[in-house]
């Protein structure tokens, strides 16, 4: 063990449980990471600095991480205790700011969220809160540098998480995805996670996007890790081992048809894995063009939320402003028309799965490997194309693990697949997952680093 803050979750577990490792050491090792890895913390970033943190509690980290210790000699602690985690700028933390990464949200929650709450309960050590596209409403986070080349991004919105967990700064982080953003930032930077199933982690006290397509989920470098920490914001006692891809039936996505060339070919290199570890292939259908009714869906319910700073528009980045000024004119009946189709559109695909009696479609998890940082901010949409692939899935509300794929040979940078599974195949679909990554392997820490 060169140094603490490298390692995996599942790797400091085992060495918190055998008392190898304390999780003061632990912990003082990731905030030594912070300062000498995150540059300068600050609203909008620079072309010098990662800045996945909005803020860091170094004195309460290394308090907890202390209570974390004592626990574990007195006995009983589960296998997450005094294990260091990153929240996004949208969960609550009683008696901490939560500012949604904006400059006008500025709120002190008198409770935690419930996904905060569990994790806290299994004696994880809180870091700090992470950068998010503001109010979660964007797939690039600009403000945030990705680690494997400062001036591209990190992916959104989730990017403060995707971006910490590559530089090495925390084993373990939160993120939501209304869109794609917890798995747009894992593919550019290198990282894994689980869209859970609609519903199955709770989004109580998490700032909301658009309610009805919310999910909250975990992040970490191994869907392993994914795993565990799944477990314990769900509260269950569940261990995901991998499970044999041999005679698995994978549908192969039809939506490949603008892939950049770097990311086709990590596509080809996940179902080569398949192939190789006995899965059967086999073509999955094209879904609708459900793009429009998403879209229309997200701009009423953003409105719902943000109707309360209608004197306060002016304070927001300018995609933002859009999303809610568009969203103050939907109309109810198109929005009630929308949902019954939703339905029609979930119902479909269960359908299908288990009429072929398909396990899992792998799929890639964006068409482009990281985007230029900088013009993600300009106006409402401006990256639509990041969310040709991912927004489908919460709008069915199915389950999807992604995970790395290779580097791109021409850029190096990270690119990613996905895999989909029936509603409430979580834990089957991140056993298939982790088959799949000890084969594809996890991307080693970004050059620049």
């Amino acid at each position: 063990m060169s140094d603490p803050a490298d390692l995996l979750v599942a790797e400091a577990t085992a060495l918190l449980e055998t008392r190898r490792l304390s999780s003061v050491e632990l912990t003082g090792a990731c905030l030594r990471r912070i300062r000498e890895r995150d540059g300068e913390h600050s609203h909008d970033g620079d072309p010098g600095s990662i800045n996945a943190w909005v803020r860091v509690y170094e004195e309460d980290a290394l308090a907890e991480a202390a209570r974390a210790d004592e626990r574990r000699a007195a006995g009983g602690a589960g296998p997450l205790c005094g294990v260091p985690i990153g929240l996004k700028d949208i969960f609550a933390v009683a008696g901490k700011p939560l500012t949604a990464s904006s400059r006008l949200l500025d709120e002190t929650p008198d409770e935690d969220c419930t996904v905060w709450s569990r994790l806290a309960a299994e004696g994880m050590v809180l870091l700090g809160h992470l950068h998010t596209h503001e109010f979660a409403a964007g797939g690039t986070t600009d403000q945030v540098g990705n680690p494997w080349a400062f001036d591209r991004s990190a992916g959104g919105s989730s990017g403060g998480s995707a971006a910490a967990l590559a530089a090495r700064t925390t084993p373990a982080a939160t993120g939501t995805d209304t869109a794609g953003s917890l798995r747009i930032p894992s593919a550019f930077c290198g990282t894994s996670t689980i869209k859970p199933t609609r519903a199955l982690v709770s989004m109580r006290g998490i700032v909301p996007l658009a309610p009805s397509l919310d999910h909250a989920g975990p992040m970490a470098r191994t869907l392993a890790d994914c795993a565990l920490l799944l477990a314990a914001i769900v509260g269950v006692a569940r261990r995901v081992e991998p499970r044999s891809l041999a005679g698995v039936r994978l549908g192969v996505s039809a939506r490949t048809g603008s892939l950049d060339e770097e990311v086709a070919a990590g596509l080809e290199a996940a179902l080569d894995a398949c192939r190789r570890l006995g899965a059967e292939l086999v073509q999955a259908p094209a879904p609708r063009d459900t793009l429009p009714d998403w879209g229309y869906v997200f701009d009423a319910e953003i409105y719902e939320y943000h109707r309360r700073f209608d004197d306060l528009r002016h304070l927001y980045r300018p995609s933002t402003r859009e999303f809610v000024e568009r969203g103050a004119r939907a109309e109810r009946s198109r929005y009630d028309e929308l949902q019954a189709r939703r339905e029609e559109d979930r119902a479909w695909w269960e359908d299908w799965l288990v009429r072929e009696r398909v396990d899992a479609v792998l799929e890639p998890t964006v068409p482009d490997v990281a985007w230029p940082r900088g013009p993600g901010y300009d106006h409402a949409g401006s990256d639509v194309r990041l969310i040709e692939l991912t927004h489908h899935w919460d709008w069915t509300g199915h389950p999807v693990a992604a995970l790395p794929a290779g580097l791109g040979a021409q850029t190096g940078l990270p690119v990613g697949v996905s895999l989909i599974g029936p509603a409430g195949s979580d834990w089957e679909l991140l056993a298939l997952g982790v088959a799949l990554q000890a084969e594809l392997g996890v991307p080693g820490p970004p050059p620049l680093l």
